[in-house]
């Protein structure tokens, strides 16, 4: 595999819940600037057209990243048959939870009991997706959650908003100017996160550990993220006459590539 399994500091369970938000905020500004809610509603859109479906189980949601739009922009399209989105985490934030269930943001709930990506037998039904979240499995885990969609005969999208396409020498060489890129980067960024927290600006312009820990696992996620060689490899031993699996390129409406998807259906 191409695939490093390197470390990101918002995987550690010591790491503060509140420097973790705050750089979650700073990915959730990212997927509007690069427009990856236009993407991911395209896709589900489509898919849905091959398997219809009425809900959507977001895994490993995190704060809701894109799909909290993605679900507005699906319903907008089609108000005679709205879409339900449930947010699951294996570790849910309570104030992800509370914030977004206190919302009463329409045909959204978030899920407060752990749900394992791992093992889709007692999950909701509908389409499962997760975004720009696997690259954080591990081979063994990853292939799990592929192997549980089949097994259960749930169609699943999988989406990755960058692509591991770097030369792994490459990548270190040029590594501490890609930091100083995404630490620059963030900077820019945290006026339009929302909410906008005092701790989030004195722990990104006073006390700067945000912006540092934000550009090593930006830059880490690129060599976590699974190739389309790689994916193979993780369903070479799994595939069936019964379920079908996509890995291609992910598309906006100009023809632009961003990221690449993963897509089992039931045939």
């Amino acid at each position: 595999m191409k695939r490093i399994q390197l470390f990101e500091f918002e995987d550690f369970d010591w790491f503060p819940n509140t420097i973790r938000t705050s750089m979650t905020n700073l990915i959730v500004v990212l997927h509007k600037i690069l427009g990856t809610s236009e993407v991911i509603t395209n896709l589900i859109i489509n898919i849905k057209n091959r398997h219809d479906f009425s809900q959507i189980v977001d895994l490993g949601s995190g704060s809701g990243g894109a799909m909290l739009e993605v679900i507005k922009k699906i319903n907008d399209t089609n108000t005679s048959e709205l879409v339900q989105l449930i947010l699951t985490d294996l570790h849910p934030n309570p104030d992800f939870v509370n914030r977004i269930n206190n919302s009463q943001l329409a045909n959204i709930i978030y899920e407060q009991t752990s749900i394992d990506a791992t093992n889709l037998t007692e999950t909701p039904p509908g389409l499962k997706t997760m975004m720009n979240s696997f690259h954080h499995m591990p081979p063994n885990q990853a292939k799990n959650i592929l192997k549980s969609a089949q097994d259960n005969n749930e169609p699943i999208l999988i989406y990755e908003m960058g692509e591991n396409f770097v030369p792994t020498l490459l990548w270190w060489l040029f590594l501490p100017l890609s930091l100083a890129i995404l630490f620059i980067m963030s900077l820019f960024m945290t006026p339009f996160v929302k909410p906008l927290t005092w701790q989030q600006i004195v722990f990104t312009y006073i006390i700067p550990i945000i912006p540092l820990f934000y550009a090593w696992d930006g830059q880490a996620s690129t060599m976590r993220t699974y190739t389309f060689s790689d994916v193979e490899h993780l369903l070479k031993d799994i595939k069936n006459d019964t379920y079908l699996w996509e890995i291609k390129k992910a598309k906006k409406d100009n023809g632009k590539k961003l990221g690449y998807y993963i897509l089992g259906l039931p045939k």
